[in-house]
Parts: C-alpha cells; sequence; structure tokens
C-alpha cells in the first residue's frame, strides 16, 4: 500500500492508474507499480521508478466500523474520518486519535487526503498513526497476492526507519483497535525543535491491567512499548535513538525520559 495528493502531472512517468474494485485487481504487482492510497507522500517527491499505479481508495472499504470487540479502521480511511467520527463515550483512550492527528501539522487538506494505513506503511519514525497503533496494541491485517491474509501488531510491522514488514505485493486491509484498550486512561506528550517542526519525540501512557506502558515513538527509529516500571534508559537500547535534522539522539533520549514522567504524573491523575 503506498502512502499517498497531488495530480498526476506531478508524476510523469505514470502511463496506467488502475482503479480496484475487487481483490483480484490487486495482484500483478511488479517494481514499476505501487498501491495509491491518498497519495500525499507519494506525489510529493519523484517516483521515476514507477509507470503504474494501482488505487486502493476505490476498493468501497467502509473507514470506520465500531464492533463489540473494538474498532476497525480501514486503511484507505483518511485522518478526518477518523477525528470526526463519533465515538463510544466509554472510549477514553479515543482521545488520542485527535492528539496523534494534530501532531501530523498538516493542513486540513492533507488530512482529507492522507491514510491511516498509508501513514504506518511509510514507517517514519513521526508517524503519528504509527504512534497511535503501537500505543493501543493495534492488531494489522494484511490480505497476501495469494488470497490469503495475515495479522502482525504494529510493534513488529515498523522494523526500522521507512522500512516495514510489507512484502511484495502485498495490500494493507485494516487496523484493528481492541475495546479494552479504547476505554483505558491515557496521557500524550509530544515535543519537538521548533513550535511548527517535526516531533523529535512522541510518548503515550496507557494503563493496563498489568500496570500502566508506556509507548515512545518519534524519538526512536522504531516504535517501542514498555512497562512504565522498566525506565525509558533500561528499555531502549542505545542504537535504538533515531537522529536527523529535528533532532539530536542523545537530545531526543534525554527529553523522551522528561516526557515519560510527565505522561505518567498526568495518567495517575487521571485515575
Amino acid at each position: 500500500m503506498a502512502a499517498g495528493g497531488g495530480g498526476l502531472m506531478d508524476l510523469p512517468t505514470i502511463t496506467t492508474v488502475e482503479q480496484a474494485r475487487t481483490r483480484a485487481d490487486l495482484r500483478g504487482m511488479s517494481p514499476d507499480c505501487a498501491f495509491l492510497a491518498g497519495g500525499t507522500w507519494l506525489f510529493s517527491e519523484p517516483q521515476n521508478q514507477l509507470n503504474r499505479l494501482i488505487d486502493i481508495t476505490t476498493m468501497g472499504w467502509p473507514p470506520l466500523t465500531i464492533r463489540d470487540d473494538g474498532l476497525e479502521i480501514a486503511a484507505t480511511c483518511t485522518i478526518a474520518q477518523l477525528v470526526a467520527h463519533d465515538y463510544p463515550a466509554e472510549w477514553a483512550a479515543a482521545v488520542l486519535f485527535r492528539q496523534c492527528a494534530d501532531s501530523l501539522l498538516a493542513s486540513f487538506k492533507v488530512w482529507n487526503a492522507a491514510t491511516v494505513g498509508g501513514n504506518m506503511c511509510m514507517g517514519l519514525p513521526a508517524g503519528s498513526m504509527i504512534s497511535l497503533g503501537a500505543s493501543l496494541g493495534a492488531t494489522l491485517r494484511i490480505w497476501c497476492p495469494d488470497g490469503a491474509e495475515r495479522t502482525t501488531s504494529v510493534l513488529e510491522f515498523v522494523t526500522g526507519v521507512q522500512t516495514t514488514s510489507l512484502r511484495s505485493g502485498e495490500v494493507l486491509r485494516s487496523i484493528h483497535i481492541p475495546a479494552a484498550a479504547l476505554t483505558s486512561s491515557v496521557a500524550f506528550r509530544r515535543i519537538s525543535l521548533a513550535p511548527q517542526g517535526r516531533a523529535g519525540s512522541v510518548v503515550i501512557a496507557r494503563e493496563t491491567s498489568d500496570g500502566p506502558v508506556l509507548c515512545i515513538s518519534a524519538a526512536t527509529k522504531r516504535p517501542y512499548l514498555i512497562p512504565a516500571r522498566s525506565g525509558v534508559d533500561e528499555a531502549v537500547p542505545e542504537s535504538a535513538w533515531y537522529e536527523d535534522a529535528h533532532g539530536a539522539a542523545d537530545w531526543r533520549r534525554s527529553v523522551t525520559a522528561l516526557l515519560a514522567a510527565e505522561a505518567l504524573a498526568a495518567l495517575g491523575g487521571a485515575e
């Protein structure tokens, strides 16, 4: 599944755009082909290796389905749809949907095009839907090109900086967040070097039956979910801290420890 607005004029090598209607339309992938969802990343830079796109937004998947066991989010659900939906009052953790969406620092135009699944498939450290899914124990349902399907957790799916466990021809179909996680208490903390800059660290604390846990993302190359009692320095390997123009590794490590303490204090105050 490609993360991905713009127009085809932005990708001059594209000669064919196919609209998928059935699962059979998703077959026949090749190195010169990509799945198209929102396109907010796909159309943002040259893709000279591609000449064909398969649009999966035409599959007609319901964006959001509230079930007894939680929330089913179609991979093609937009950020705007996720934020605007009316959720059960007992889903205290649904407050994270907007908090994570706001951390994208994107305009409403991007919110109306960018998809939850596309953000996850990009595998960026600052991917806010990755933070959301990892913190709430989301399960991803993936369609395989041979007609089978498999499931995985967000923690297993994102393996590094812009790397995932998604294999050639596979499509992220949906994201399931369990009801137990949605009814739990949560606390969100985020920091960046600039007021409108990319996230340098995102920490989400959540109460579970085994005690509070911390989800650490943006500051690390992939998300980490750790028991609060473990401590950030003990639970996150030194090699895991991410460094780029939006923050040095040692800074990210230091501020993450501070954010973790703040989030845990806020979580305790909410009980």
